[in-house]
């Protein structure tokens, strides 16, 4: 088991990162951003990288914000019941 670094943050101040992170105002921004608006409102509470690894920790690296869903493309079949009802061509090179 490694050894914990003396300027660690505890899981106090983890937990309080966290919380921020979850703020309305911050859900769909990105650590750089968060840290950047904490810092303008003159609050330091970690690194931006320790930011990510606190995400990182908690399953949360990933596109933060909210993703457009593409509906399911159905492939259109063809069907024919009589002669020279459907064509198609082989679009491959020879």
């Amino acid at each position: 088991m490694p050894r914990r670094q003396s300027r660690a943050l505890t899981t106090d101040e983890r937990a309080d990162v966290l919380a921020v992170l979850h703020e309305d105002r911050f859900v769909d921004r990105a650590p750089a951003e968060v840290y950047a608006t904490l810092l303008d409102e003159g609050v330091y509470l970690c690194s931006i990288r320790s930011m990510y690894r606190i995400l990182a920790a908690a399953h949360e690296v990933r596109e933060r914000r909210d993703q457009l869903t593409h509906p399911i493309y159905a492939k259109p079949e063809l069907l024919a019941t009589g002669p020279n009802q459907v064509w198609s061509w082989d679009i491959s090179a020879p």
